[in-house]
C-alpha cells in the first residue's frame, strides 16, 4: 500500500516509521530541508504523560481575560479579525467545565501511557540516542493556594492510574537538590517517577534517517500545493519544490492508496480546502535554550515552575526552557514587542531560580542564547485528531498542542494501525468512528 505523509514533524515520522512496519511503500513531503524544524524544533523536551491538564477548565476564562494585556502571561489572547480564532475561541469556552475537564483528562492519558509504551518499542528497536533522561518530571509551587490546586489535580490523575503524587518541599529538594537556592519561594510541589524527557528534534531527526533507510521516499523543500479530490476520495498530491531548494522546478503530482494530513497548525487550512474542516488554532509557543556555566549545578529532573507555567529541561551541556501560549494566528515572529517580553521573560526567571547556573547573557553581553517560537496546533479540547476523514483515502494526525512529543510516538502507531485495518489498543475517540467516546470533537461533532 502506498501511503503518503504530509509533514515530517514528531508526528509525521512516527506515522511514517509505524507505517513502514507494516509494510507500506512511504513518502514523507516536508517543505523544510530536513525534518523537525519547525514545531518539533525547540520544544520543552518533556514526555509528560502525567502532567497533561487540558487548557479548558473552570477557571480559564477568567484567567484569560486577565491576562489579555499582560505581555508575559501563561496564555496571552491577541484577538484578530479571524473568524476561526472567533470559532475556535467559542468552542474553548464550551469545554471549560468540570465534566468536560475529567473527560478531555481521560482521553488525554490514555493515549499519553500507549504513546509512552510506543516510544520504548521505538526506541528499543532503533537505539536512537537523545539526551533521555528517565528521571521523572517534577512540579513545584510557589503559593500554598496552588499547592492545594495541585493535591486536587493529583487525586484525577490517580483514578486514571497515573502515579503522579504530592510532595512536601524539602522531599522536592531531595528528588532535585538544584533548585535548594530557590527553596524558600517553593511552597511544596508533586513528582512522577515515570515521565521522562529529552529531545524531540534529535529524536525525531534521527527516526527519519532511519525511515530513509528502510526505503521511504522524503521530497525534502516540498510546499504541498494541492490534495486532489476524485468522487469522495483524495488519491493524489500536487507538491512544488521550494525556490531555495535542490530539487526547484516545476511542480508535480503524487499518487498514493493513503494520505495522511500531519502538519500542524497548517492542517486546518490545507483541511479546509477539500471540505474537511477541524477546529486546530495555531498556539505560539516560546523556549530559550542556554549553555550550562555550571553543570554540576544544573537540574537533572525535568521540572514545572508553575508561577511561570514554563518546563525546564536539560539536554545535555543546556538547558531548555519553554512555555507560554500566546493565541494570535499564525504569527512566527521573535522581533516583536511581545515576543522580547515573553523571551526575556525567560531568561530572567531561570535567573531567579537558578542564578548563574546558565549563560543568559544577551548576545549584546556576550552571550549566545538561543530563542525560539513554534505554532503548537491546539484543540479546543487538547484532544487530537486522530484517523479518517469522510473523504476516502484522506487520514489525519494533527492537533496535539503542546504534547506532541508525549503523543507522537503513540499517534504514529495508532493511526498506522488504523490504515492497516488493525484496531488500536486503547480506549480513544479516533476520528472517522461512530463509536468514538470523545464527543463533541469526535466523529459524530466534528465536521469532517
Amino acid at each position: 500500500m502506498k501511503t503518503i505523509v504530509l509533514g515530517a514533524g514528531i508526528i509525521g515520522i512516527s506515522t511514517a516509521w509505524q507505517l513502514l512496519e507494516r509494510g507500506h511503500e512511504v513518502t514523507v513531503v516536508e517543505r523544510q530541508p530536513d525534518a523537525a524544524l519547525e514545531t518539533s524544533f525547540a520544544n520543552a523536551g518533556q514526555i509528560s504523560v502525567s502532567y497533561c491538564e487540558p487548557w479548558a477548565n473552570r477557571s480559564a476564562p477568567l484567567k484569560a481575560l486577565k491576562w489579555m494585556f499582560d505581555k508575559e502571561a501563561p496564555l496571552l489572547l491577541r484577538p484578530q479579525l479571524d473568524w476561526q480564532q472567533w470559532r475556535w475561541g467559542l468552542q474553548f469556552l464550551a469545554q471549560c467545565n468540570d465534566a468536560a475537564f475529567e473527560r478531555n483528562v481521560a482521553q488525554i492519558v490514555a493515549l499519553g501511557a500507549y504513546s509512552h509504551a510506543a516510544l520504548k518499542e521505538v526506541v528499543q528497536a532503533t537505539g536512537i540516542e537523545y539526551h533521555r533522561l528517565e528521571r521523572g518530571i517534577a512540579h513545584f509551587y510557589t503559593d500554598q493556594k496552588s499547592l492545594d490546586a495541585a493535591g486536587q489535580a493529583v487525586q484525577l490523575m490517580r483514578r486514571h492510574g497515573v502515579q503522579r503524587r504530592l510532595v512536601s518541599r524539602d522531599e522536592l529538594l531531595q528528588i532535585e537538590p538544584a533548585f535548594k537556592a530557590y527553596g524558600a519561594h517553593i511552597a511544596g510541589g508533586t513528582y512522577t517517577s515515570s515521565d521522562e524527557s529529552g529531545d524531540a528534534h534529535v529524536f525525531t531527526q534521527a527516526l527519519a534517517r532511519r525511515c530513509a533507510a528502510r526505503g521511504a521516499q522524503f521530497l525534502y523543500d516540498h510546499e504541498v500545493r494541492q490534495l486532489h479530490k476524485t468522487g469522495d476520495a483524495i488519491d493524489s498530491v500536487t507538491v512544488m519544490p521550494q525556490p531555495s531548494g535542490a530539487g526547484a522546478g516545476k511542480a508535480f503530482i503524487v499518487q498514493a492508496d493513503a494520505i495522511v494530513v500531519a502538519c500542524g497548525s497548517y492542517s486546518a487550512p490545507l483541511l479546509r480546502s477539500v471540505g474537511v474542516d477541524l477546529p486546530i488554532y495555531p498556539g505560539k509557543g516560546y523556549s530559550a535554550t542556554f549553555p550550562l556555566l555550571r553543570p554540576e549545578a544544573a537540574p537533572w529532573v525535568s521540572t514545572i515552575d508553575d508561577g511561570r507555567k514554563i518546563a525546564l529541561t536539560r539536554l545535555g551541556d543546556r538547558l531548555r526552557v519553554a512555555g507560554t501560549i500566546e493565541l494570535g494566528g499564525f504569527d512566527l515572529t521573535l522581533d516583536s514587542a511581545v515576543a522580547k517580553a515573553r523571551c526575556h521573560m525567560l531568561s530572567r526567571r531561570i535567573e531567579e531560580i537558578l542564578p548563574g547556573v546558565c549563560d543568559t547573557r544577551s548576545p549584546g553581553q556576550g552571550g549566545n542564547p538561543q530563542y525560539w517560537c513554534g505554532l503548537r496546533p491546539a484543540t479546543p479540547s487538547n484532544i487530537p485528531f486522530i484517523g479518517q476523514t469522510r473523504l476516502r483515502k484522506l487520514w489525519v494526525n494533527a492537533g496535539h498542542g503542546t504534547l506532541g512529543w508525549t503523543h507522537g510516538a503513540g499517534s504514529g502507531k495508532a493511526l498506522a494501525e488504523l490504515i492497516s485495518g488493525e484496531q488500536p489498543a486503547l480506549n480513544f475517540g479516533f476520528l472517522g468512528r461512530a463509536q468514538s467516546p470523545r464527543a463533541p470533537f469526535g466523529a459524530s461533532g466534528a465536521t469532517t
